[in-house]
C-alpha cells in the first residue's frame, strides 16, 4: 500500500445509556440518515424487552448480541481448480458487526406491527438462544465444523 491506513473514527456513546455498543447498533438500524428515528426504535425496543423480562434492557440486549455473534466462518478459496470452504477465526470487530447485522436483518423479516416490536422480539429470541439470528450463527458454526478437514489450507 502506498498510503497509510485511514484513522479509525471515534464513535460517541449514546445519550441515554452512555454506551458505544448501542450507538454502533443504532448506526446499523439507521436508514437514509435518520438517526433520531433509529434511536427511537431502539429505545422503544429496549423498553419492551425490559418490561417483558423484568431485567435491565441493555444487559439483555448485550447478552442477546453475544448469543448471535459467530466465532468462526467459512471463506471460499480456490486451490488447483477446486473451490474449498475453509473455516477461519473472525476478528473481534467483524464478529460484532456480523452479529448486529444478523439481529437487524432477521428483526426486519419478523411479522410484528412496528420495527420496535420486531426488534424487541428478535432480541428476546436471541436472549433465549432461539430465533432466526441464533439459527444463522449455529448454521455458520456447523458449516465450519463440517469443513474443518480443509483448515490446513488456511491463508
Amino acid at each position: 500500500m502506498r498510503k497509510a491506513r485511514p484513522k479509525k473514527r471515534v464513535i460517541l456513546p449514546d445519550p441515554k445509556f452512555n454506551d458505544v455498543l448501542v450507538t454502533k447498533f443504532v448506526n446499523n438500524i439507521m436508514l437514509k440518515g435518520k438517526k433520531n428515528t433509529a434511536f427511537t426504535i431502539f429505545y422503544d425496543a429496549i423498553d419492551v424487552v425490559a418490561e417483558k423480562t423484568q431485567e435491565d434492557g441493555v444487559e439483555v440486549f448485550k447478552k442477546a448480541l453475544s448469543n448471535v455473534t459467530p466465532q468462526v466462518e467459512v471463506r471460499s478459496r480456490r486451490i488447483g481448480g477446486a473451490t474449498f470452504q475453509i473455516p477461519s477465526e473472525i476478528k473481534p470487530g467483524r464478529k460484532q458487526m456480523i452479529g448486529m447485522k444478523n439481529l437487524i436483518t432477521f428483526a426486519r423479516k419478523r411479522h410484528e406491527k412496528s420495527m420496535a416490536g420486531k426488534l424487541a422480539g428478535e432480541i428476546l429470541a436471541a436472549y433465549k438462544e432461539e430465533g432466526a439470528a441464533f439459527k444463522r450463527k449455529e448454521d455458520t458454526h456447523r458449516m465450519a465444523d463440517a469443513n474443518k478437514a480443509f483448515s490446513h489450507f488456511r491463508f
